[in-house]
């Protein structure tokens, strides 16, 4: 069946392309009559933009390229959502893709979608990406003048625009927390060594230790391979030879098996034993007891992100701005896990 064109619709009103043009644009130029039958007839036979033929007009496509490095992880989740209402509402289509932590797959996506699919892209470092500190694909999009967002995973040496977690004051703050509680032995358990942000997350587990003329107990420093599953088996032994009262873990998945080698060996938690973790998620919401948790606002880093992009693009003054990196304050959502002790 052949596709329905404005000019199609110009000839079947009468009218001039230009005029249907604007009628299916909603212009306060055409008389509400005419805006009402081009529409309806538009409608009723399914008329669909030609979106290439608008990109080769205008040079924008209206899309932006979202790019996460792990599709099963709730704050990536909720940033994808924050992005995606406020293209909505600003009129642009998303083009999302996973790069599932892998350096090559993150090259290719970046490449595919440099070909003029999209107008720019909001991306999160993939695992390997970092591990490599290899940013090539990257500083060559922005110097071709795509607009590049980062958020949460960013690398520092890029002129990009950046959205990330107060994660060093966060962690700081935290320990602070744990310590007016009545805990002394916090132990820092991580899944993130190979990331800057959980190695910013243990610098500021560190200072907050220093804060409160904590020594540092090296052994509860307790750095796990994300990809070693079963985290209870290494946290196990450590809880046993260590006076350990406390946990905050830099992840849901690192915290929940905490809070059960914690109650295996006995401990009751919050009466005795508390535990924080990063990323308000579902898996926190619904453990035994509810995990207090250290809020990223991830819908939010994800809004301001599209925001930042969709104002690169849009705004002529904007484009000339010096990249900026934007920090998005955590809060602290206490549940059941944590608990006075003193």
């Amino acid at each position: 069946m052949k596709r329905l064109t404005i000019k199609d619709i110009a000839k079947e009103f009468n009218v001039s392309i230009s005029t249907v043009s604007k009628a299916l644009n909603d212009s306060y130029e055409i008389s509400v009559s005419t805006k009402e039958k081009i529409q309806k007839y538009a409608k009723e036979n399914n008329y669909k933009p030609n979106f290439n033929a608008l990109s080769l007009k205008n040079r924008k496509t209206k899309t932006i390229g979202i790019v996460i490095p792990n599709m099963l992880n709730y704050f990536f989740a909720q940033v994808f959502k924050g992005v995606e209402k406020v293209a909505n509402d600003r009129g642009y289509k998303i083009i999302s893709c996973i790069s599932n932590e892998s350096f090559d797959k993150e090259v290719e996506t970046i490449e595919m979608l440099s070909n003029g699919s999209i107008d720019g892209f909001i991306l999160s470092l993939a695992e390997e990406t970092v591990s490599k500190k290899d940013y090539k694909h990257l500083k060559d999009v922005i110097h071709n003048g795509t607009p590049v967002v980062m958020f949460d995973r960013v690398a520092d040496n890029l002129e990009c625009d950046k959205v990330v977690t107060d994660n060093f004051d966060s962690a700081r703050s935290t320990v602070g927390h744990l310590v007016k509680l009545g805990h002394k032995n916090i132990a820092f358990v991580s899944s993130m060594a190979n990331l800057d942000i959980g190695r910013r997350r243990q610098l500021g587990y560190l200072k907050g230790l220093e804060d409160h003329q904590i020594k540092v107990n090296k052994d509860l420093i307790i750095n796990i391979d994300d990809n070693y599953k079963n985290y209870e088996k290494i946290l196990e032994p450590i809880f046993k030879n260590n006076t350990v009262n406390s946990v905050l873990a830099t992840d849901e998945s690192c915290a929940i098996a905490a809070m059960k080698v914690a109650q295996k060996l006995g401990h009751k938690v919050p009466e005795n034993f508390s535990i924080i973790s990063f990323s308000n998620g579902i898996l926190a919401r619904h453990s035994n007891p509810r995990m207090t948790t250290v809020s990223q606002h991830g819908e939010i880093m994800g809004a301001t992100a599209a925001e930042r992009l969709i104002n690169r693009l849009e705004n002529k003054s904007e484009e000339k701005k010096n990249a900026e990196t934007i920090v998005i304050k955590t809060d602290l959502v206490e549940r059941n896990s944590t608990k006075n002790i003193l």
